[in-house]
């Protein structure tokens, strides 16, 4: 287990966006709103945890056959896009206050994905080798 993740602002950043996400999926299913809503809250939840355990147990490391950073990349754009129109609907209709709350809290969690993004990118470099042939640093 890499403690070391979970520490970093990348780890902190990935728990914080699973934690969000449950709490928007427990405020859609408690509001008994639309089934997308907290269907959206929770493929995003899993999805975020499924990369979480990625980097905490370094599986990114062993299966190299995917370039991990740009598939992360991927997803929190994606998912920001949904939260977008999804979020702004709910807090739009707002039928109850469940419903507004789990609209509010997904659009921040939009902007948890955005910034993912945007430290994603900062990381990921094209032009450095990768795997074993690698020069040492």
């Amino acid at each position: 287990v890499d403690r070391a993740f979970a520490r970093s602002p990348r780890g902190a950043l990935k728990i914080a966006r699973v934690l969000l996400a449950l709490a928007t999926f427990l405020c859609f299913v408690a509001s008994n709103a639309h089934e997308a809503y907290a269907a959206l809250a929770g493929l995003e939840m899993g999805i975020t945890l499924l990369f979480l355990l990625v980097y905490l147990l370094r599986l990114d490391a062993k299966m190299r056959w995917l370039f991990w950073p740009l598939a992360d990349i991927f997803n929190s754009v994606i998912a920001a896009l949904f939260l977008l129109v999804v979020c702004l609907f709910a807090v739009i209709v707002k039928s109850n206050k469940g419903t507004l709350a789990g609209g509010v809290l997904g659009l921040i969690l939009l902007v948890l994905c955005v910034i993912d993004t945007v430290l994603l990118c900062k990381k990921i470099s094209f032009a450095r080798p990768r795997g074993r042939n690698a020069p040492a640093r």
